[in-house]
């Protein structure tokens, strides 16, 4: 299959998944290897398509979820006060948008993470152990943002009140 193909039909595919996909997945799919589908996308990204690689694999933004955005910062160090963190979040009701470090050389790093329950939080969590990575707020010493989507005032006010009492949110 032609280059531009497969490319085509990797938008089609992700259009109509419904769900993340991983590169494996697509690379089984279209019958090439990972790493092609690593450079299709940066190929399709670079022409202006809008493709996330979270932490499930690669998707094309659909509807967003009602409400509003907000961005919480947050300070910690360890593996279970990232789990406490997210689940904090995720049983509230939001969705955990991204995460964004301030890297004092490179600028803003985003890796997006499109986590809206426990299970997809467990999920970026294991692959995360699995394999062997620092956390992206490892660069600045725990600090990190996560843009989050948000059913109203109420909503981000408690998820606000228990980061900060269990010592996560950083406060202005």
């Amino acid at each position: 299959m032609h280059p531009t193909q497969r490319r085509e039909g990797l938008l089609q595919w992700l259009r109509e998944a419904g769900a993340p996909q991983t590169g494996t997945q697509l690379a089984e799919r279209f019958g090439v290897s990972r790493q092609v589908i690593v450079q299709d996308m940066a190929v399709l990204r670079a022409a202006g398509w809008e493709i996330l690689a979270t932490a499930q694999g690669y998707m094309i933004p659909g509807r967003r979820p009602r409400g509003e955005a907000i961005a919480l910062t947050c300070r910690h160090t360890d593996r279970d006060a990232m789990r406490e963190e997210l689940f904090i979040m995720v049983d509230a009701g939001a969705c955990v948008v991204d995460v964004i470090v301030e890297h004092p050389y490179y600028g803003e790093i985003r890796g997006e993470l499109m986590i809206d329950s426990r299970r997809k939080a467990e999920f970026f969590l294991s692959k995360l152990e699995e394999s062997d990575a620092a956390p992206l707020a490892a660069v600045t010493a725990g600090v990190h943002t996560h843009t989050l989507w948000v059913e109203g005032e109420a909503m981000a006010q408690a998820i606000a009140g228990a980061l900060r009492l269990r010592g996560i949110l950083v406060e202005e």
